[in-house]
């Protein structure tokens, strides 16, 4: 029989793979409520984050949480909302400060 999990041993049983990207959107995606629909839809999915406006006119993310939830994410910015035209998402690896919850940040 295992030993009960301790902080020194995590359990890996049933345990979910986690994933973080940082991620880039571009084309028209300012101005049309892109960062509250990204937020909406993390949060539907329990991804933490952030999502900001960047100053080149592309919208920059952070998604952490279970991988097939960040993935989905990701499937679904190829789309966006409704008044959205999305030319290109590109990620990558990324580290996450750990904050609970999805937010819209400051613009770069």
């Amino acid at each position: 029989m295992a030993p009960p999990d301790t902080p020194d041993t995590p359990a890996t049983a049933g345990s979910l793979p986690q994933d973080t990207v940082r991620v880039f959107i571009a084309g028209f995606v300012q101005g049309v409520n892109f960062r509250r629909w990204v937020q909406s839809e993390a949060e539907s999915r329990n991804i933490n984050g952030w999502v900001r406006n960047r100053q080149d006119g592309r919208v920059e993310a952070i998604f952490s949480g279970e991988a097939r939830a960040v993935s989905d994410l990701l499937r679904a910015c190829r789309h966006g909302p409704e008044l959205a035209r999305v030319d290109e998402v590109h990620s990558e690896p990324a580290v996450y400060d750990g904050l609970e919850g999805f937010r819209i940040a400051e613009s770069a």
